[in-house]
């Protein structure tokens, strides 16, 4: 009997070492989850800032509808630069109208980009992105200093542009919202500043 109580003992105190040790490692998962920061939309070296009022531009889209790109509108636009040869472009498709359909209520959204017309009526067709404004104007990214690809602007109900930045995931393109919700001109500022 005598060893059953003392086999009891030591299934117990195995249990709260075990505990204790479970303890340690969720808390040292905590302080790993608050050091690496979820990374957001990078911002580049650019002419125009966050806070700056977006370049009012009137173009057309490829399928000839006149498209009025910043001024204040009362409704946030999301212009997503993109390349019908871009890989990252074409797997963010899916992302990209899945945040205009859920934010619908508040944004408009816009694909941009310049090159070859055929090529880009052929993405259209195959991503089906005809309830999109599409538009082709090489004027437009060099307005907003667009270098890289996939990239993406929003500017805000009031014309300015409220965050911008080099998007290669969904956490990226997400953090533009984040951003413009939070005031602050880029998911890392808000980092800092906290």
């Amino acid at each position: 009997m005598s060893m059953i109580v003392v086999s009891q003992v030591l299934l117990w105190i195995t249990v709260a070492v075990l505990g204790v040790l479970v303890a340690a490692l969720a808390r040292q998962v905590g302080v790993l989850h608050e050091r690496i920061a979820p990374a957001g939309a990078l911002t580049l070296h650019q002419g125009v800032k966050v806070g700056d009022a977006a370049p009012e531009m009137h173009v057309k889209s490829l399928s000839g509808d006149a498209v009025v790109i910043g001024g204040a509108r009362g409704r946030s636009q999301l212009i997503f630069f993109l390349s019908p040869d871009c890989p990252i472009c074409k797997t963010l498709l899916p992302v990209f109208k899945s945040a205009a359909a859920a934010e619908r209520g508040w944004l408009d959204a816009i694909l941009a980009s310049d090159g070859d017309e055929a090529a880009h009526r052929r993405l259209m067709m195959a991503e089906g992105l005809a309830g999109f404004p599409y538009v082709l104007s090489e004027d437009l990214g060099r307005r907003f200093g667009v270098s890289k690809l996939p990239y993406a602007v929003l500017i805000g109900e009031d014309g300015k542009i409220a965050s911008l930045g080099l998007v290669n995931t969904r956490e990226h393109l997400e953090s533009l919202f984040e951003a413009k919700e939070r005031g602050v001109a880029s998911f890392q500022d808000f980092l800092a500043k906290r």
